[in-house]
């Protein structure tokens, strides 16, 4: 019997749940579905810059498990700007954590410092 998914847990909704290439009507592409802990990887990886295994800390799960979903993302991503598709985002198996959660609000000061030219 297979283990049980243990929900992801993100930082908040995305603003936007759709893209697509311009100049098309969207009923006529294909839609590649990217799921909200995929995408919450993604953007804690690729935006903000966390390595592996900050990111398993931040989500919750092994370092190998965001390996796993980070591959998997950056495929579909890729998939839709190659071939001109619509990306969706929606789904999977989250929790949200609070607004003002500890773990949240860091990388965005860490950020903010950055910007501002102070250290970390």
């Amino acid at each position: 019997m297979a283990r049980p998914n243990k929900p992801r847990v993100i930082c908040g909704l995305p603003e936007y749940h759709m893209f697509g290439p311009k100049g098309r009507r969207a009923n006529t592409l294909e839609k590649v579905v990217l799921l909200i802990d995929e995408y919450e990887i993604f953007r804690l990886m690729d935006h903000l810059g966390f390595t592996q295994e900050e990111t398993a800390k931040q989500v919750g799960v092994a370092r190998t498990t965001v390996q796993r979903v980070y591959m998997n993302a950056r495929k579909k991503i890729a998939d839709v700007i190659v071939t001109g598709k619509i990306l969706v985002i929606e789904g999977g198996d989250y929790v949200v954590c609070d607004d003002d959660c500890e773990e949240c609000l860091r990388p965005l000061r860490k950020n903010r410092k950055r910007r501002q030219g102070g250290r970390e």
